[in-house]
């Protein structure tokens, strides 16, 4: 028999991380300083799937480009960072793949977006050779919070097939309220809404996770006015697995209002 047929893919970790400001991708700070060690362990992957709080879209929608492009998707940074470019190829293959396996939520491909920064502001650090193809996941406008999660569990095969599969938001995010004093301490709302999604992951606490307690949605609304930053942590969980241990890689705050906690499942 021959070696394609006997070798067994070895089941690839889930990661979610915060990615804060675009400012990281050209700063030297404690949280760029974890990226470039986060893969150290981790078997180098045939693709890399990302959902980032940058794409949302009305339906599902793949990416499937021979060569995504970097897109520079905000205003008023330096110059700097538009003049970053995230060379990665596509695989077409595992777009067509991811396609198949949400044929029943009407997955489509697309080809007018790229890699945003949600996705290329990680991934310099992460594989800074731009060598491993890229693609990315839409998050549809249609969706509730437990769609997202439904749709995420039809994604747990491809780590079978050396999919790593990342999440890329933060768990809070209100930028209404950024403290750009120097280190500042985090917002007491912030941090115990932190806590509080730290502890529903470690029970795998569904119904906190997806915001289903009355009480708690005045906290809701503080760490998050809005929701796109926080659902690719659902598409974490649901592609990840009951047996796989959850770990927290890094945590930390940023600007007072930001999370930047890791999370890593298996």
């Amino acid at each position: 028999m021959s070696e394609s047929l006997t070798e067994k893919t070895p089941r690839m970790p889930v990661f979610f991380f915060g990615h804060g400001s675009p400012m990281n991708a050209v700063e030297s700070n404690p949280f760029t300083h974890f990226l470039k060690e986060a893969m150290k362990d981790v078997p180098t992957p045939k693709a890399i799937l990302v959902v980032s709080a940058h794409w949302m879209s009305d339906g599902v929608k793949v990416l499937r480009l021979e060569h995504p492009k970097t897109i520079h998707d905000f205003g008023g940074f330096p110059q700097e960072l538009y003049q970053i470019l995230y060379p990665a190829p596509g695989n077409l293959a595992m777009s067509d793949r991811a396609i198949k396996l949400l044929a029943k939520y009407h997955a489509e491909a697309d080809t007018s977006w790229g890699l945003d920064h949600g996705t290329w502001t990680l991934l310099k650090y992460l594989y800074p050779k731009a060598d491993v193809p890229v693609f990315q996941l839409s998050m549809s406008t249609k969706f509730k919070l437990k769609e997202h999660l439904e749709v995420a569990h039809e994604l747990q095969a491809l780590r079978d097939e050396g999919v790593l599969i990342i999440g890329s938001g933060n768990i809070t995010h209100n930028l209404r309220l950024l403290n750009f004093e120097e280190n500042p301490r985090p917002f007491v709302w912030a941090a115990e809404f932190d806590e509080l999604i730290k502890q529903a992951l470690l029970k795998r606490d569904v119904p906190t996770l997806l915001a289903q307690h009355p009480e708690q949605h005045r906290l809701w609304q503080m760490a998050h006015p809005t929701l796109e930053h926080y659902i690719p942590l659902l598409y974490c969980l649901g592609a990840s697995q009951e047996s796989d241990k959850v770990q927290f890689p890094y945590e930390d705050f940023q600007l007072g209002s930001l999370s930047m906690r890791s999370v890593k499942f298996g």
